[in-house]
């Protein structure tokens, strides 16, 4: 999922600067191709304007060869969006001379014709007759004595317009394909992209399920020193384990010897009160040393990743070895294993919890003892995958008070049965650590009733 989220991510990142890039340069380009068309139309008009000019200054007179001069038909006819104007400024009330085109109406002006620039060519739009919308150039012509004249030339707009809608158009396509063709490519680079970290998300899956032991294949340059460190840190956590273990073992040696002495001094001195005393403190003192190192010992193995181990061969192991241990009682031994029930865990974990559950069972069964294995699927958020253990014993079984008692550490209710009275609860403390519990009922066969839940694995 993460991996999906991350390539969504990237994907509409890169679909939206791929969008803010065309849409910028989409706007460039068509600004700039309209005032490419705007500079070309206005050098037509320019053309004309200028042959405008040059028959005002030649020294012939007849507003007929304005007309006959420019040589487009569109200023012959009435309100074609085609028009030029020359308007002599230097006599009272200007004279107007105009084009077929604009009938009775004039063209407006784009600035003061007696500005101090009123010699420069100027350009821009004006609304014409019939409220059309027009290019229009025009300049002031000084000619001296002869007088000074407005010359004016417009064309109809809708050229400009038509030709740049249709660039636009045309642009909208190309681009739109263009993004298509981006999208398509940034999808595949994407997926194509994240392959390394699916496969790495996968072989971690692998590990934590045991089915792997660390991460194999060849990876990218980019990726590799990810999947070398993630080795390391592997086979770090796995030596961290060893050494826990080991540094454990050594503890547990060191203080056996001196607690053994002190106890045979103890006990040597006979009723002796103090000596008396000096027994039962060494007694707390090796269950409290007892307990700590066990878990310890559990802490460190429990940190173990990617162990995996068959439920089925280890119980009916024990249950073999139980039967030999409790042959002069008969005790019968049944189990029922699902044969792909997997514990995520080690198999001395699993050996010693269900170990101390069927002995118990052993210890205070009639004669016989039923022992259930199934996976099953956990009906919570996570739907984690568990395996349950149910042991079954046919003895007097225990009332909900004495339950409580015997899960305590050391708790013992009947003093003529072997054992420390710990093994009830390092089940409950080894089980608990590997996310599992352990539950005390009723059997349907009369006795006691220890059901084991698991982490389990597919």
């Amino acid at each position: 999922m993460r991996a999906n989220s991350l390539a969504l991510r990237l994907f509409l990142t890169a679909a939206a600067w791929t969008a803010a890039i065309l849409i910028v340069t989409g706007i460039v380009l068509s600004s700039l191709y309209r005032q490419t068309v705007e500079r070309a139309f206005d050098r037509r008009l320019g053309v004309y304007l200028k042959t405008l000019v040059a028959d005002i200054a030649a020294p012939e007179d007849g507003s007929e060869r304005f007309a006959q001069s420019l040589g487009e038909p569109l200023f012959e006819l009435p309100l074609s969006g085609w028009y030029w104007q020359v308007t002599r400024l230097d006599t009272e009330k200007p004279e107007i001379r105009s084009s077929r085109s604009l009938w009775d109406a004039n063209l407006p002006h784009l600035g003061d014709p007696n500005a101090p620039t009123a010699g420069n060519m100027r350009e821009g739009y004006v609304r014409g007759p019939e409220d059309q919308r027009l290019r229009l150039i025009e300049r002031t012509v000084d000619l001296g004595d002869d007088g000074r004249f407005l010359v004016a030339v417009a064309g109809d707009a809708v050229e400009i317009e038509e030709e740049v809608s249709g660039f636009d158009n045309w642009l909208l396509v190309t681009f739109l394909a263009l993004g298509l063709v981006l999208l398509l490519m940034t999808t595949f680079q994407v997926r194509f992209g994240l392959l390394p970290l699916k496969r790495i998300s996968e072989s971690l899956a692998a590990i934590r399920s045991g089915a792997a032991e660390r991460l194999e294949g060849d990876f990218p340059e980019e990726i590799a020193p990810l999947a070398r460190e993630t080795n390391a840190l592997i086979e770090a956590n796995r030596e961290i384990v060893e050494r826990a273990r080991t540094h454990v073992g050594n503890l547990a040696h060191a203080l056996k010897t001196p607690l053994s002495v002190m106890m045979n001094e103890a006990a040597a001195r006979g009723d002796d009160p103090f000596a008396a005393k000096v027994a039962e403190q060494i007694a707390i003192m090796r269950d409290q040393v007892a307990r700590h190192l066990e878990r310890a010992r559990i802490a460190a193995r429990v940190t173990t990743v990617g162990a995996v181990t068959d439920v089925a061969p280890v119980v009916e192991a024990l249950a073999r070895t139980m039967e030999k241990i409790y042959r002069d009682r008969d005790i019968s031994i049944v189990v029922t294993a699902a044969p792909h029930a997997k514990f995520r865990g080690e198999r001395q974990d699993l050996e010693e919890m269900v170990g101390n559950l069927v002995d118990n069972a052993c210890k205070w069964a009639q004669s016989r003892v039923a022992i259930d294995v199934f996976p099953e699927r956990q009906d919570n958020a996570r739907h984690r995958e568990m395996v349950r253990i149910v042991v079954d014993d046919d003895g007097p079984g225990l009332s909900p008070a004495e339950r409580e008692q015997v899960a305590r550490r050391g708790q013992r209710l009947d003093e003529t049965k072997p054992g420390s009275g710990l093994g009830l609860s390092i089940v409950t403390e080894l089980s608990t650590l590997y996310g599992g519990g352990l539950t005390l009922g009723t059997a349907p066969i009369g006795g006691l009733r220890a059901e084991l839940v698991l982490p389990g694995a597919s």
